[in-house]
């Protein structure tokens, strides 16, 4: 995808996870189901009750097979909130020789962090329910991916409002408050509910946009 960037390296001090010294599409698969079996998890119990007994059971395995690939269970948990941090954080940025008004790039980029936030649930609002269970270098790093998106979002809105299509006061006030709305999913969304994800999408764009002060 066009818009990724040199932030969405995971910040983990060592690059290696676990005992694993190389990625294969074989331990790619494997680091991807205990992920998915760790998932169930975390939503279910949260951060503080889920073990990595608990994971081991839930893949009917042994612990040295889920210790090759994740040192423990911070490791998983950081890992399954921070590809949806660069999803959603990276949801503002477009290519340099991208001349469309401000107003065009604000509600698409708005429209993918909802998207990005529907996509990766429950793992995306991890952060807002048990933002305790993360190491300072991940809470920097995921802190510098935020400032990212709302120094390019308050930078566009600031051009929006010049050309007559937002209407606003502090530019910060105005793009926290707007994608909030996505933030707290973790309360009432749920797959498979009244509402389906595109709706979810349709039905959230149009407020946060309305916050924003969109003509």
């Amino acid at each position: 995808m066009g818009r990724r960037t040199k932030i969405e390296q995971h910040p983990r001090d060592a690059v290696s996870t676990g005992r694993q010294r190389a990625a294969t599409e074989a331990t790619d698969l494997q680091r991807e189901r205990i992920l998915q079996a760790a998932t169930t998890l975390f939503a279910e119990q949260g951060y503080a009750a889920t073990t990595m007994a608990q994971i081991v059971r839930q893949l009917g395995v042994t612990k040295p097979f889920v210790y090759y690939y994740f040192r423990d269970k911070q490791e998983i948990f950081e890992r399954l909130s921070w590809r949806p941090a660069v999803d959603c954080f990276t949801a503002m940025d477009f290519p340099a020789d991208d001349t469309r008004p401000a107003r065009t790039k604000v509600t698409e980029g708005i429209e993918r962090l909802i998207r990005a936030t529907i996509a990766h649930h429950p793992c995306a609002v991890f952060p807002y329910r048990e933002p305790q269970a993360y190491r300072p270098a991940y809470r920097a790093a995921q802190k510098k991916l935020a400032r990212h998106f709302y120094d390019r979002l308050c930078a566009l809105l600031e051009e929006g409002r010049r050309d007559g299509d937002f209407d606003f006061d502090d530019p910060m006030i105005t793009a926290l408050a707007a994608c909030s709305l996505p933030g707290f999913l973790y309360t009432w969304y749920r797959p498979g509910g009244r509402f389906t994800a595109e709706e979810t999408v349709a039905a959230l764009s149009k407020l946060a946009w309305r916050v924003l002060g969109l003509r």
